[in-house]
Parts: C-alpha cells; structure tokens; sequence
C-alpha cells in the first residue's frame, strides 16, 4: 500500500493568524475534522491517509498584500516538523529554488496535520532563469502561465489589485511546485528500486504516491490549472464560497439568475475573475450553497455540485451558567454607559436587551438597511406594548451592528457607546449615518426617546477590543438572538456560529443554508429557534415587517416565558449540531479520493 496525501490549499489556510473571514473557519474545520475520522477509523482505509494544509506565509508586518490586515502568521501553536522524509526533501528542493517554505505539525487525537506555508514576498527578489533567460522569480512565474494558459500578467499586474494578483499566482505556483516535487520522489524511489531489482515486478510500498487536493477560492485555483497543464496525475477538486460577478452583482445576483443573465456587472475585478475561471480545470467544483452552483454556472459556464458547509461544535453541550454570566456583564456594560454618557434615566440591567448582528461591511448585501428599518419597525411595536402594560416602561433594545474595515487601538472609555466620528473609517461612516438618518442612536436610549437602537461596533470581536472586551463564543451566547438579515450569502455561517452559542437567530431566505431549517426538529410551536424572513418573493415593507415580528417574538419569549426561551435556544443549537462538518467532510473525502464512505 503507498501513501496517500490529502492537501488542502486556501489563501486563508494555516494558523488563525492567516484569518480574514469565514473560509479559514472551513479550511480548519476540514482538516480538523478528517483528522479525527480517520483517527477513530470512521473514514477506513488502510493507507492511512496524511493530511497537509498549505497556506502564505507572513513572516512580519507589511508582509500581506493587504495593508489594511496587515496579518503577521503567527506559527507559535505549531510543533516542530521532522516525520516525513518525503515532505522534508520535497521542502528542501523548494528551499533550493528559492521558494520559501515554513513547516509545523498540529495533532489532533493521533494524527498530525502538516502546515506548510510559503512566503511569496520574496518572489520578486529570487533570481531564476526560464528558457534560458535570467529573470525574477516572480517574472518566471507569470511567463509560464501565460505560455501554459494564457493568463496576461502584464496587465493584469499592473490594475489597482495587481499586488493581490501577483500574491495569487506565487502562492498556486509554489503549492503545485511541492506537489510536483512529491510526485517526483515517488518516481526516484520506484526507477531507484526497479534498479536494484530487475527481475521484480512488484513495487516498494513507499513508492507508489495518490495525490489529492483541494483548493477553496479562486486565490489558489492556478494551482489546480497548472497542474492540469503539465500532466501530473492528481485528483482536485475546487470549491466556490462565492462567486466574485455575484459578490460584485450583490443581491441583483438572484435576478440575474432569473434572468439567465451572465453579463458582469461594472466592477468585477477581471484579473481575479480570470483566475476565478480557471475552476474549469479541477475534476470536480463544489459550491457551499446552491445559489453559488447556479452562480458558477451562469458567469462561468461550469457545472458544479452542491457540499454545503458546517459548523465545528467543540463544547459538550449547553452552557447555561455561561450564557447567564456574558448576557450580564453586556447588560452591565450597556446599562452603566448609556447613563454616562447620555441623558436621561438609568434602565435596570436585566431590562436592557441586547441582540446583534455580525458580517464584513457589506451595507447592501449583508441587508443593514432592512436590518435598520425593521429596527424602526420594532421601536414603534414596543412602545405600544409599554402603553398597553405588556412591557415595563423601562424596557431598552440594543442591536449591535458588528461590522469593521480592520482592527482598531486607543479606542475612547465607554467604546462602543460612546462613538466619535474620528473612529471611523469609510462605510463604517455611512452605517453611522444611516443609523442617524433613522434616529436609532443609542443617545435616544436613556430620555425614552426611543426604546431600541442601533450600536455600530466598528471592532474585531476580542478579549482585548477596547470595547466589551469578550470573544465571539462570548459575544453571541451573551446576546438573546442574533439576526441577519443578508441580500446576498452564499451560505451564511454567522447563523450556525450563533447556534452554536444556543442563542436563536433571524436569517433571509436569500441565505445558502435556509433550505436545511426544514428537517430540523421543533421543540415549541410558533416560529422556532431560527426564523427564516422570505427577502426574495415578497415586497420590501413586508420584509421588513416580519424581520421586526420575528424580533419582537425572541424578545417577548425573553421577557415573559423564560422555558420557552431556552427551548428556543436549545433548537438553535440543535440545529447546529446537525450541520456540523462530518458530512460535508466525508463527501470531499470520497471526491478526493474516490473511495465510498457515505451510506445512503
């Protein structure tokens, strides 16, 4: 039996630090998850299947191609790697050719999982030489892809984005290069052995190589095209989150598959889209949700299948003492600043709300102007529950819209509550703005002006944000509901987090997982842990009418029925739980490799 290597290649793959959004949350949920099937012999085969995930490397600050992260990688986590002799030659012929490569192993139970990342900062700076001509590295790189698949580096490095372009190809070229070395090894090692055994037909265990791999996102889908391109026999598979004409398109995307309009709306970015294509040369392409599928089919033209993604639950089950714990420190914090720093009166903690929304700042197409005009909505439905005796005169709503450009320092006492303008970056002002347009301040809190608001919290979530200084875990189990109101999401992972942390959540249809909500199971009649508000056949004022009913059902079940509440909190977790990464993970594992583990 040879060895069998299963890669999984992402911009975004490697430590935490690597982190931009949700896809590093797949890529280690995948990897950790494949892990540990194979580990408890879940997924059996006898290779033993080993699994590399292959990601950039910044080494310091100003390394990343995006200046705005600005993300060092932090490889403080990872143990020393030395294992495997094959991966370590590989490594050391890249070493060679001046491809930079930095190793580490994580175990999970009692397998490993190899890093490898690869520093393509110093591209442009490693002399080469390609058909005789002595160049850069980087210069190499680019006229080899325009020779094997026509891809103009001239222009396209020269666009605003070309440094990201440029970072993308280095990246695919130096993830196939390890490959093609793996492959060479296994072929030594069988020419070495045919040689010293002439009359044997039989090969040495260690030589015969099956190589997999899977590319999540158009940043490192050169990879598997090039591979293609010179003939190494491996099986890809590519996998779409979304599609850059439908991020661009937005929520006009779901019209234009109505359509079957496939022209690119003004402002896809044509050499990232270029390299989005090239999907075409994987054996197989997924899609995480199947607006997405349709997507790939439509700009593209290339068919592909639907393998949704999960969610990876760690905890033993719900944490109630925990919940109670975060809710009260974030109904302290808004109590206490409200009243600092606006007038009026002080609202007892336990009568100030909190709930939340959380996306990258996508005003239209995470749907914050629905998200806020439903606000409006429920500030008015509210206030006639106080005047009808149903609530206490004092009941306070705040919905944090956690959305940033970056991670902010040196933030002002009593942050996010108190909010200068000079914070502010960007849409991040325009958000403001469109809360003020609305009167949602937090300032109308305390005077009883309003009885909910809007609270834009322009931070990356940490124990350390300057503002309610909690994690994500902490963030969302702390709040009574989440809600996310996206006109575009190919999946919407925000809403598995959030039932993770058992608190219940609103999601638009539009939303790639909204079909699952159909087989989960209820635990209390009405409307469940987890809404689902219909933002694609109905007009807008009814949208944003059930998005606030849907709010005021969480609240009142809140307030007033605290069994019901957890029960509620209990489906949303349960929910979770079914769509954790065990299927998903098994049905890559079978397009990889093409041996059947799931039972129908």
């Amino acid at each position: 039996m040879g060895k069998k290597w299963l890669i999984i290649a992402g911009e975004e793959a490697g430590p935490r630090s690597n982190k931009m959004g949700g896809i590093w949350d797949v890529i280690d949920a995948e990897a950790t998850t494949l892990a540990s099937l194979i580990d408890s012999k879940e997924i059996k085969d006898e290779s033993m299947p080993k699994i590399i995930v292959v990601g950039p490397y910044y080494g310091h600050s100003g390394a990343d191609w995006n200046k705005g992260l600005n993300r060092i990688t932090d490889i403080s986590e990872l143990e020393e790697f030395r294992n495997d002799e094959d991966v370590s030659a590989a490594i050391e012929t890249l070493r060679l050719s001046g491809i930079d490569a930095i190793s580490g192993v994580r175990k999970i139970s009692n397998l490993e999982i190899i890093y490898l990342l690869f520093n393509t900062e110093t591209f442009s700076r490693v002399p080469a030489e390609y058909k005789g001509v002595d160049m850069s590295l980087e210069n190499k790189v680019k006229s080899e892809a325009y020779e094997l698949l026509g891809l103009d580096s001239l222009t396209y490095e020269n666009m605003d984005n070309g440094t990201e372009y440029c970072h993308y190809l280095n990246l695919s070229y130096a993830i196939s290069e390890f490959i093609c070395e793996l492959f060479k090894i296994s072929q030594k090692k069988l020419k070495e052995y045919k040689n010293i055994h002439l009359s044997e037909t039989k090969r040495p265990a260690d030589s015969n190589i099956q190589l997999s791999l899977h590319c999540h996102e158009f940043s490192v889908f050169y990879a598997i095209a090039r591979l293609k391109k010179i003939c190494l026999p491996l099986k890809t598979v590519a996998t779409y989150h979304a599609t850059l004409p439908g991020r661009v398109a937005g929520h006009y995307a779901i019209q234009k598959i109505r359509n079957n309009d496939s022209s690119w709306s003004e402002g896809v970015p044509r050499n990232l889209a270029e390299l989005e294509s090239l999907s075409k040369y994987a054996d197989v392409v997924t899609a995480v949700g199947e607006s997405t599928r349709k997507e790939v089919k439509l700009f593209y033209g290339v068919s592909g299948i639907l393998v949704r993604n999960g969610i990876l639950i760690e905890n033993d089950g719900l944490d109630w003492e925990k919940k109670k714990q975060c809710r009260e420190k974030i109904q302290m914090f808004l109590s206490d600043n409200l009243y600092k720093y606006h007038d009026g009166e002080q609202s007892s903690p336990k009568k100030v709300i909190p709930i939340f929304s959380i996306s990258r700042i996508e005003i239209e197409n995470k749907g914050y102007p629905d998200l806020l005009d439903s606000l409006v909505l429920l500030d008015r439905m509210v206030k006639s529950e106080i005047l009808m005796g149903k609530l206490d005169e004092d009941v306070r709503v705040v919905c944090f819209l956690v959305t940033a450009h970056g991670q902010k320092t040196n933030l002002p006492l009593g942050f996010p509550i108190n909010l200068p303008k000079e914070v502010l970056i960007g849409e991040e002002l325009r958000l403001q703005k469109m809360i003020e347009e609305r009167g949602l301040e937090c300032s109308n809190l305390p005077s009883g002006r309003r009885c909910v608001s809007a609270v834009l919290y322009p931070q990356w979530l940490s124990d350390h944000d300057e503002g309610l200084n909690m994690n994500h875990d902490e963030f969302m189990t702390g709040c009574i509901a989440g809600v996310f109101p996206s006109r575009y999401d190919p999946f919407l992972l925000t809403g598995l987090e959030a039932g993770k942390e058992y608190t219940p959540s609103i999601v638009s249809k539009v939303c790639g997982f909204s079909d699952a909500l159909k087989t989960v199971k209820t635990l209390v009649p009405g409307m469940g842990g987890v809404v689902v508000v219909d933002n694609v056949d109905v007009s807008y004022n009814e949208t944003i009418v059930d998005y606030a009913i849907a709010m005021d059902y969480f609240l009142d079940s809140y307030l007033h029925d605290k069994v019901k509440y957890n029960l509620l909190c209990e489906e949303a977790y349960l929910l979770a739980g079914e769509m954790n990464w065990e299927l998903p993970t098994k049905h890559y594992y079978e397009l990889l490799t093409g041996v059947k583990i799931i039972k129908i």
